[in-house]
């Protein structure tokens, strides 16, 4: 269960900006999660045969929309799912911290509130690793040392 699930309509919201909390240590992860999945799948050869004797162009393959996993979801960090595996779901709590209407609104918000609670900033109080694939702990790290340096 997801704590503001009862706010999700499908029919209005792509996706949401999340929060997972180990409630054992204080750990957290902020992510985001779409409502719907696309995918694209190869045409099998009776869906091809149906097409023979029509003209134009024809399609090899079609595109599935479905819901998506978001209500067993768990994150994409390794290190989060592993402690959810270890000391079990009952021990972590899922908030949504903002409902969205378009992909690129998702994706600024989660790496807004990344930015907004410093997630790279230390390892004991965040799972996340990175913000949007270009902004890696080990970088911010290495920024604040030469900071450091300096002064």
């Amino acid at each position: 269960m997801w704590i503001n699930e009862d706010k999700i309509n499908i029919e209005e919201h792509i996706g949401f900006v999340y929060q997972i909390e180990n409630i054992q240590t204080g750990k957290k992860y902020i992510g985001k999660k779409s409502l719907i999945s696309t995918r694209t799948k190869k045409l099998g050869v009776r869906a091809l045969a149906a097409q023979e004797g029509k003209k134009g162009r024809k399609k090899t393959k079609e595109t599935v929309v479905r819901e998506s996993d978001w209500q067993r979801y768990w994150g994409s960090d390794d290190e989060l799912k592993q402690d959810v595996d270890t000391l079990g779901k009952e021990n972590f709590v899922r908030t949504i911290l903002r409902l969205c209407t378009s992909k690129k609104e998702l994706s600024y918000y989660e790496e807004k509130f990344m930015f907004i609670n410093e997630v790279l900033e230390d390892s004991d109080k965040w799972y996340n690793k990175n913000i949007g694939g270009t902004y890696f702990r080990r970088d911010v790290q290495k920024i604040k040392s030469c900071i450091e340096d300096k002064e």
